[in-house]
């Protein structure tokens, strides 16, 4: 997905303009919450998410979703990650 389609994926779901997140190369964040969805778009890197004990990887192009308070740990690579995320509460 490019960022256009992110951007009528996000008007469509209701969620506001997202901001770019950026994380370390080799880099992770242990199990968290937030309190508040996410949806974004990896443009590039790659990150790590997982959930319930289940690990999925996403590169750039790729969307991943997150619920409201759903626990989850990230892990980056070696190139770190760079994402456009949006947060709905």
């Amino acid at each position: 997905m490019n960022t256009e389609q992110f951007q009528r994926l996000l008007e469509q779901e209701g969620f506001p303009e997202p901001v770019e997140v950026e994380q370390a190369p080799n880099s992770q964040l242990s199990n968290h919450e937030h309190l508040f969805e996410v949806r974004a778009l990896v443009i590039q890197g790659s990150i790590d998410i997982t959930i319930h004990g289940k690990s999925r990887a996403y590169q750039a192009g790729d969307v991943f979703e997150l619920g409201f308070k759903e626990v989850h740990s990230e892990s980056y690579g070696p190139e770190g990650v760079k994402y456009l995320a949006s947060r709905k509460q």
